[in-house]
């Protein structure tokens, strides 16, 4: 235990860097053509179904989650932090189904509402596990209020930050807390599932023309329901013992 105790605490100045960062870099707009998405076949009358359709793996992935909550031990740490990634995955199956339907910028705020909620949450669910303390409330408002200040102000600069922190932070306090290798392990799978998502969004048309049948966005969907599932699991398991 000692060695992991003498380990520096390198996750506030990693914080710091990346708030400094994101500041000193400038507004970061919203791409003009962000909401004409390549595949707009309707199925069974549904409207750019790939994309509509694929959200069902949220619901699916964040209902288990909330099953296994429901049942663990209240005074595992993160509990309730837990308790809002699980709750935001769900909502972000309604939110981003909604938005695709018919994507525009108002029907956006409901779909990355959820999605910034859900990264804030497991952060904070990192935190209060890692003996950080609860960050829960401060970082879930954070979350909420960075896509408020992009639909008034057009700068995703907040909302990308707390979508990057979790992604950098999450390891750093399990290399720091000493957390179990299978712990690690799995967070660096839905890290690596979530960043090819990220790449296939990119390259929305690119992977249908390739495809023909599947566009890189209904693929992002699929691989961060990917790495969302790897999470749930590995999130759940507490109740069972792994507490590292």
């Amino acid at each position: 235990m000692s060695h992991i105790q003498s380990r520096p605490n390198l996750v506030p100045y990693i914080a710091a860097f990346l708030v400094i960062a994101m500041a000193a870099y400038g507004p970061i707009a919203q791409p003009d053509n962000y909401h004409h998405f390549a595949d707009q076949r309707s199925v069974f009358g549904v409207a750019n179904a790939g994309d509509v359709l694929s959200n069902l793996g949220f619901l699916l992935v964040g209902g288990f989650g909330l099953l296994r909550w429901r049942s663990a031990d209240a005074c595992v740490p993160g509990h309730a932090a837990y308790g809002v990634f699980f709750a935001a995955l769900v909502l972000t199956a309604a939110g981003s189904a909604w938005y695709h339907l018919a994507p525009d910028d108002a029907r956006l705020v409901s779909d990355r509402l959820p999605i910034a909620v859900a990264g804030a949450a497991l952060l904070a669910a990192e935190l209060a596990r890692a003996s950080k303390g609860e960050w829960l409330i401060a970082l879930c408002v954070f979350g909420a209020a960075s896509v408020g200040f992009w639909s008034l102000t057009g700068d995703l600069r907040p909302y990308l930050l707390i979508q990057v922190a979790p992604l950098v932070l999450i390891p750093a306090l399990h290399w720091q807390s000493g957390a179990s290798m299978a712990r690690r392990t799995a967070f660096v799978v839905a890290i690596v599932l979530y960043v090819m998502a990220k790449m296939l969004e990119l390259g929305d048309a690119t992977a249908l023309s390739a495809l023909a049948v599947i566009s890189g966005h209904t693929l992002k969907h699929l691989l961060a329901t990917a790495a969302a599932a790897v999470l749930v699991w590995q999130c759940t398991w507490p109740v069972t013992g792994d507490r590292g």
